[in-house]
């Protein structure tokens, strides 16, 4: 029963999130009912020990809560993931009209697998910048929730060679069918999204959009699948799987540590951004906590050699169609428990002490563990954790839930593994 409470909750938090802004939103709403405060990075900070505070920004979000006998002494406990997704993202002039039909242009985020995004029911999510009446700037966001677009496939009678060939073109093939006009006026998209923020977002006083991010989704709900109910479907599962047990885990944690969940946006495009892995974000925050009870000039750095991340980003299981990609020694399987992901090129950053921790907690709450390692012949993925140790010198360990089908608009997991690996970050906060 706790196992299908945890997925049920997980599969909802999945549905409300089709973007990074979207998850933000859902995890800060959980963290306020949870009794954390939120911060304002423009503000003087006042941090007293033994609450719980979160700072957002952008599609990032950093929550944290500070020990009784405070952060010097046995150092920081931090789960770290990451809110984005490969999708195909709206272009600013969204507009193109081809033989009689209304398309959305349309760029590809990230390392998108693209031929699964043909012929889904999509939907429109994300952020809108706004002019208000006043002469304000505003966002908010916005989903549609209903289908509203398509990518049609080319039929098969078209293209005989379609199963062995095929090639997508982003520019050509992607643009997606909004809609038929039935007359010649003239479409605006901007103007649409206004109509919708005045009439269905509550958005009154908005006169002029002036910018917006915003991204097509698939509008089939996740759900748990197979003849026994073993496996989640859903979309974004990398690595949105890994904020919500994450963030489940801090807010039931004992608070004796100092712990940490970081969530950056932009990781499937390098995270060289203000609110990526790259970025000053992480490292911002943990100096305003530790200057809050040292003004050491070397008490971050003291604090933070003390300190241990866990980089959680999905894993590849063996596919047992495609068993040959992976190496034969190191096959992870669904519902087998968090993977330890290793690369000797440090793409990711488990090293042997980070792996010894991390299987300690483990043991202690009596989960399996298995290892990944890349084809030597193969270019090996990356995550948050080789980029957030470089730029903090924290110890790191890459881990995660096996996965099948990473980076299709629906992936595939093992419905046992998100709640172990949450309750093996429940150790790690608490111990």
């Amino acid at each position: 029963m706790q196992n299908k409470n945890f997925n049920q909750a997980l599969l909802s938090f999945l549905q409300s999130s089709p973007t990074p802004f979207h998850a933000v939103e859902s995890i800060t709403a959980q963290l306020t009912n949870a009794g954390f405060e939120s911060l304002n990075e423009v503000d003087r900070w006042q941090l007293q020990v033994g609450r719980s505070y979160f700072v957002r920004r952008g599609g990032s979000v950093i929550g944290f809560k500070l020990a009784q006998n405070g952060t010097l002494g046995a150092g920081i406990h931090l789960a770290g993931a990451h809110t984005d997704s490969p999708c195909l993202k709206i272009k600013p002039i969204a507009e193109v009209l081809s033989k009689g039909y209304l398309q959305l242009g349309v760029e590809v985020y990230g390392g998108a697998l693209l031929n699964p995004w043909f012929d889904r029911d999509l939907s429109i999510a994300g952020q809108v910048t706004y002019l208000s009446e006043n002469g304000q700037l505003g966002s908010c966001l916005i989903d549609f929730k209903k289908p509203v677009a398509v990518i049609p496939s080319l039929a098969i009678h078209l293209d005989r060679e379609a199963n062995k060939n095929r090639s997508i073109d982003a520019q050509k093939h992607l643009p997606a069918i909004l809609l038929q006009p039935v007359s010649d006026d003239k479409f605006s998209f901007d103007d649409f999204l206004l109509d919708h923020l005045q009439q269905q977002a509550g958005v009154a006083t908005a006169t002029r959009v002036l910018s917006h991010e915003l991204c097509l989704y698939d509008t089939q709900p996740p759900a748990l699948v197979g003849l026994q109910e073993q496996f989640i479907a859903g979309a974004r599962l990398d690595n949105l799987l890994s904020c919500f047990l994450i963030t489940r885990s801090l807010m039931e944690s004992s608070g004796e540590f100092t712990s940490v969940l970081v969530f950056n946006d932009h990781e499937e495009v390098g995270s060289a951004s203000a609110s990526g892995a790259q970025g000053p974000f992480l490292k911002s925050v943990l100096k305003r906590i530790v200057a809050e009870e040292s003004t050491d000039t070397d008490a971050l750095e003291r604090v933070l050699r003390k300190s241990l991340l866990l980089s959680i980003d999905n894993a590849h299981a063996v596919h047992p169609n495609f068993a040959d990609k992976h190496d034969p020694e190191h096959g992870p399987v669904l519902n087998g428990g968090p993977v330890i992901k290793i690369n000797a090129n440090q793409r990711y950053a488990s090293n042997s002490e980070t792996i010894a921790r991390f299987r300690t907690y483990c043991e202690k709450v009596g989960v399996s563990t298995q290892s990944f390692v890349m084809r030597s012949d193969m270019a090996c993925g990356s995550t948050i954790g080789p980029i957030t140790a470089a730029e903090t010198g924290i110890s790191t360990v890459d881990i995660g839930v096996p996965t099948f089908a990473m980076h299709s608009v629906r992936e595939l997991a093992g419905a046992a593994d998100a709640e172990q690996l949450s309750r093996v970050v429940s150790a790690f906060y608490n111990r």
